[in-house]
């Protein structure tokens, strides 16, 4: 199929601009002849659900309109290879575009909501299981649950419907607490451990302060009792350690690590998100200039992933049953043979 579609496109590329525009209007004429009068009238009651006109023969005409405007939008994506940004630049008409050049500018992150293609068909429905959703956290008046039932069933998605509450009740942030000593008056004894006790203070008399380690959680990984256990492990082998927030994004996570000035990141995942969030993370370093910290990964990781994440960058990789002081010999050998 993707062969199909780049041949398709090589050769729509090299159709005169004009035949171009005539061949989308015929595609979209096309589409609207075949389309199912049920479609037809489904499409048409969408549009006056949904309030952009009350004329029954208005909201046909822009249920047409939408669908052979379809054509000539099939014919330009195929046709994307001919553009410049230039080119581009006449086409697109920006409107507000001074809030995402301010929004850029400030580094922080965003939820961008379009519609689909035509998908005039629920958003006002969302719209409004949402609204109800923000208004009952406001108020306190109504069912939470079956508020976000509703809005579930109007399509709404999960990120939407908890956004809504964050509206008014803001981000839920894990309280963060690691107890020193406990693993230490475990593994006093252990070879392993008394060594990672001994590279870390090797460390801090050459570089004049503790190995420092953050342990990050990113993603929709909402389980962190595991990195706390390891935590609390590594400030026992002699680590200064900082544990950051559930659920961060990879540039939150990488200008934390930045502003702590840490030797090393350790990403903790269990959800499956490694493959993305951690070559993630270590081009957000590269991007602020320090991409001399070093990235571990530990975790639920596939040992059939050790490879691209390697290939990414990651300096080591710790899965499940590594022991703690092994795990921190490890990492102060890659410090120290770094230095």
């Amino acid at each position: 199929m993707y062969t199909f579609m780049k041949c398709l496109s090589w050769i729509i590329c090299h159709i005169p601009e004009g035949c171009r525009r005539a061949l989308g209007t015929f595609l979209g004429a096309f589409f609207w002849t075949f389309v199912p009068k049920k479609r037809k009238v489904l499409a048409q009651q969408q549009i006056l659900d949904c309030g952009l006109t009350d004329d029954p023969e208005k909201a046909m005409a822009i249920a047409r309109a939408s669908t052979v405007r379809f054509g000539p939008m099939i014919i330009e994506v195929l046709s994307y290879p001919r553009y410049t940004k230039e080119m581009l630049d006449e086409k697109i008409t920006w409107h507000g575009k001074e809030y995402l050049d301010e929004l850029k500018a400030s580094g922080e992150g965003a939820v961008f909501m379009a519609s689909h293609a035509g998908n005039w068909d629920n958003q006002a429905e969302v719209d409004k299981a949402l609204a109800a959703i923000t208004e009952c956290v406001k108020t306190g008046k109504g069912n939470l649950l079956e508020l976000a039932v509703e809005a579930a069933r109007v399509r709404a998605t999960l990120g939407e419907i908890s956004y809504a509450c964050e509206q008014i009740v803001g981000r839920y942030k894990a309280i963060i607490r690691t107890i020193s000593g406990v693993y230490s008056s475990e593994s006093k004894n252990d070879s392993d451990f008394k060594r990672a006790c001994e590279l870390a203070e090797k460390f801090a008399k050459k570089e004049g302060r503790q190995p420092r380690i953050m342990v990050a959680k990113m993603g929709q990984d909402g389980h962190d009792r595991g990195a706390k256990v390891v935590a609390t492990g590594y400030a026992d082998c002699g680590f200064d350690v900082d544990m950051g927030p559930l659920f961060q994004t990879p540039a939150e996570a990488a200008r934390e690590a930045v502003e702590n000035d840490v030797h090393v990141v350790g990403v903790s995942s269990l959800a499956a998100g490694h493959k993305t969030l951690v070559p993630q993370i270590i081009e957000e370093l590269k991007k602020l200039g320090r991409e001399d910290i070093v990235v571990i990964a530990g975790g639920v990781i596939p040992a059939q992933d050790y490879d691209f994440l390697y290939k990414a960058g990651v300096a080591a990789i710790f899965g499940p049953g590594t022991p703690v002081a092994k795990a921190a010999c490890q990492i102060l050998e890659i410090l120290m043979d770094e230095e």
